[in-house]
């Protein structure tokens, strides 16, 4: 009988036993564990936190603290010998409060910063991208993502203070630059076929330099100092609005005509290697300081 009494008593606190820590467990929701973490999925990734001091468990768990990601404004995760390459950077949105971030040297394919809306300043180069989101970053000043592969970039205009965007040697072939606040605008060695240009009224420099463009209208842009776009294929260009501009590159094209008569602000003009132009026109006491022109080719005030 003892016996019986005593397994029955054994059975008892067992059962309260689970039923306490289930209860306690139920007081936990998942939610709050989500909450609690950033989940960190690339080791390395992870591993560079740790050495930056970001991590403040300093283990490799796949996870850190989002209240250790929130306290972070600048981070720099440039390739460096003691780490090893980045190729996945899921759990950048839990850094909420970033205003620097700098990955270049990485393997990273695709990224979004769409959580990151207080970033100013972007480095993202010599990756491998192929798409980034910065929908919601109202507070990008520039953003450098050149040497990727990158040909798909989205929320670009709500970027209202973005002024330099650098997206050199990627695989872009047509782009729109729908933003007010870019002045700096570079895009050289990419596929590109098409650009538009009429909402970028800041723009004052462009570098469009080795692309495949045939056609440019930069017509809106009337602030453009320089434009740089020689090896391209274009056939004309209409430049009768840009009246500051100062410095004209575009060599190596498919030029039949040119025509800088209205642009008196000219100072430096580049338009050898154009086998179709032979004349330039300008007006009768235009001059421009310095000229690159192939021997065929002369500036007169009438051109047929």
């Amino acid at each position: 009988m003892k016996l019986i009494l005593k397994t029955i008593n054994l059975v008892a606190l067992s059962l309260t036993a689970l039923l306490y820590s289930s209860c306690a467990y139920e007081e936990i929701p998942p939610s709050t564990i989500i909450e609690t973490f950033v989940s960190i999925p690339d080791s390395v990734f992870e591993s560079k936190l740790i050495e930056l001091g970001v991590d403040s468990d300093g283990a490799i768990n796949h996870k850190i603290l989002r209240s250790d990601a929130e306290q972070v404004t600048h981070l720099n995760l440039n390739l460096t010998e003691n780490t090893g390459i980045i190729g996945d950077l899921n759990g950048i949105e839990g850094f909420i409060n970033l205003t620097f971030l700098s990955a270049t040297g990485q393997d990273i394919q695709d990224i979004d910063l769409s959580f990151n809306t207080k970033l100013d300043t972007l480095f993202l180069g010599g990756n491998l991208l192929t798409n980034i989101d910065i929908d919601k970053n109202t507070n990008l000043v520039l953003l450098d993502v050149q040497a990727n592969r990158l040909h798909t970039l989205t929320g670009l205009s709500n970027a209202e203070n973005l002024k330099k965007l650098n997206l050199s040697f990627n695989d872009f072939e047509e782009v729109s630059i729908n933003n007010e606040s870019v002045e700096d605008l570079f895009m050289t060695h990419n596929l590109l076929q098409s650009i538009d240009l009429e909402s970028a009224l800041s723009l004052k420099n462009i570098m469009l330099t080795t692309n495949e463009l045939a056609t440019i209208d930069p017509g809106t842009n009337m602030q453009l100092e320089t434009l740089m776009i020689s090896d391209n294929n274009l056939s004309n260009i209409n430049l009768e609005q840009n009246i500051k501009l100062s410095y004209l590159y575009i060599s190596s094209n498919a030029l039949t005509g040119l025509d800088v008569s209205n642009n008196q602000a000219l100072t430096d003009l580049r338009a050898d290697r154009n086998p179709g132009l032979t004349c330039i026109q300008i007006q009768r006491d235009q001059e421009i300081p310095s000229l690159s022109l192939s021997e065929y080719q002369e500036l007169n005030d009438q051109c047929n």
